[in-house]
């Protein structure tokens, strides 16, 4: 029995659970116990992140999922109703290029058109890659890209045809993929929809992609990374690139993310006034720390409102007064803490374009915070901007938000170490989420109160700023995560834990208006995948 349920698992299944166990007993044996005790959520929660960091676990998925996944694609996808050229690479060969080609011929394609290197019996070769346009109509025709050596799932090419033939405006339509060596499949990459942004710090989609293209985008094509500028002008064509959540491309290699450097943003005109809003409640020490470093930053015009929310502390209250001595506004509101009508009423008061919410229990590490924010927030189609928050220790506390984690939300990237590459080094790169977190979260005043703000009456602590955000992204201002932004987060110090006994009937009652209003228990997110836990914050494999 495993959890209450017949074990009728194959032996890698069991391996799997072993490997979870060796890779950490103690959190094992507590998921364990917590299923016991009735806690099946924050079991399956900590099992799931076990699991699929199991090495054995895409072996897994491979056995049990995929089958099921690739028997619906076939289902539809028995001839494509587009035809594809398919185009070998050889300049980027890094395999067999008779293994690619039978590859291409088990995936539904005609004889490929070798790029570069010697020219193969049987097969068309061109010697540069401006030459395919003698090949392609002129009003445009799909190309499929891939290095020599790569290999192509089965029926690759008809599944795409068949998408194609429905996704009239789309230019790109581009697919999952892995790493294969020696016919072992390992490290999938299973992707998010089109995030432009992500995109130009991780070339997600040369290799694994089909392209429409016209003669003109052709002609002068050259180099190495030619394919790489082939899908540059593709994007430039215009047309939202669309996702096929599928695993049809078996690689020897990939474009590797990039980090962006960390040179401080420098605004065209004169930075935007900003203004800074703390709601807090005593605790001194965190408060002053957090004031300091918003003081300390170099960006221009920032107004600062500390929300009091009932301080009885004779030191927390002295302090406040000289805060207010000096230039800062204070509101004083007695009552229950309700975040989302401390921070409307600051908003109201605040004088400044921008708005920046900053609990009192986060630290300023990097001076350049606000101006990196600030520089992602004034995009006219960017909503909410918020940035890297790390645990005292260092790792990751919050890097985006993703709904449908636990059927509510929670932050992405949980636990990630500094050194650690995470999931594609996503925590480290900027990308559009569906939702950031207030405790620190910077939007202009004008998109703020076009949605009415924090909604004070179904949120008063808990998901207030994942349902701002999800107000923003249904007017088009899409949410976003700056991770040069790099601030310390000492979590709840002020409200207490939403897990504590007192805490625990209020969450749930946001979390049910959470999953009514936004069915977020139902609904996947864009930016996360259908393969990738929805128990697990650390993006690992469902299995």
């Amino acid at each position: 029995m495993l959890f209450g349920r017949p074990l009728r698992s194959s032996r890698l299944t069991i391996r799997v659970h072993v490997d979870a166990f060796v890779l950490e007993p103690l959190g094992y044996m507590q998921a364990v116990f917590w299923r016991v005790c009735g806690l099946k959520l924050r079991s399956r929660n900590r099992l799931a992140a076990l699991m699929g960091r199991s090495p054995n676990a895409y072996r897994l998925w491979i056995e049990k999922i995929e089958p099921v996944l690739q028997a619906g694609l076939l289902e539809v996808a028995s001839e494509a109703l587009v035809s594809i050229i398919p185009v070998v690479d050889a300049s980027a060969s890094g395999g067999s290029l008779g293994d690619t080609i039978d590859s291409i011929t088990n995936a539904g394609g005609s004889i490929p058109v070798i790029v570069g290197g010697e020219a193969q019996p049987g097969v068309r070769h061109v010697r540069r890659p401006s030459d395919l346009a003698q090949l392609v109509s002129s009003s445009g025709s799909w190309l499929c890209i891939v290095s020599g050596g790569d290999l192509l799932a089965p029926q690759a090419l008809n599944i795409y045809g068949k998408l194609a033939a429905s996704a009239e405006t789309a230019t790109i339509i581009y697919s999952d993929d892995d790493l294969s060596e020696g016919g072992k499949r390992h490290s999938p990459h299973f992707k998010s929809h089109w995030n432009p942004d992500l995109y130009a710090h991780h070339d997600f989609i040369t290799g694994s992609a089909i392209l429409r293209v016209t003669p003109d985008m052709l002609t002068g094509l050259s180099g190495d990374d030619w394919a790489t500028h082939l899908v540059q002008s593709a994007i430039a064509k215009g047309g939202t690139p669309h996702h096929l959540p599928a695993v049809l491309h078996h690689r020897r290699h990939r474009p590797a993310p990039i980090i962006p450097d960390k040179v401080a943003p420098v605004f065209e005109q004169s930075a935007p006034s900003v203004a800074v809003i703390v709601p807090t409640r005593n605790h001194l020490s965190y408060l002053r720390k957090c004031i300091e470093g918003v003081r300390s930053c170099p960006h221009p015009a920032v107004e600062l409102i500390v929300v009091d929310n009932g301080s009885d502390d004779p030191e927390t209250l002295d302090y406040l007064s000289r805060l207010e001595s000096e230039g800062a506004q204070i509101l004083r509101v007695a009552g229950d803490f309700n975040f989302s009508a401390l921070n409307n009423l600051a908003a109201k008061h605040a004088q400044a374009d921008l708005l920046c919410f900053l609990n009192n229990d986060v630290e300023i590490v990097d001076r350049d915070w606000l101006s990196w924010l600030v520089r992602q927030a004034v995009r006219p189609e960017v909503g909410a901007v918020g940035g890297r928050l790390l645990y005292p220790d260092g790792t990751v506390q919050h890097a985006g938000v993703v709904i449908g984690v636990g059927g509510g939300a929670a932050h992405a990237h949980k636990n990630v170490g500094g050194s650690d590459e995470g999931y594609f080094l996503r925590d480290r790169l900027p990308q559009r989420v569906t939702a950031v977190t207030a405790a620190c979260l910077a939007v202009t005043k004008e998109k703020f109160l076009a949605v009415g703000g924090f909604d004070e009456v179904d949120f008063p602590v808990a998901f207030n700023d994942v349902d701002l955000c999800l107000k923003l992204n249904a007017r088009g201002w899409q949410s976003f995560y700056e991770p040069r932004a790099i601030l310390v987060h000492h979590e709840s110090k002020s409200r207490g834990s939403d897990r504590s006994k007192r805490n625990r009937a209020r969450f749930a009652g946001e979390l049910a208006a959470l999953k009514r209003r936004w069915a977020t228990d139902r609904k996947r997110d864009p930016y996360h995948h259908p393969n990738l836990s929805p128990f697990c914050e650390q993006f690992t494999i469902s299995v």
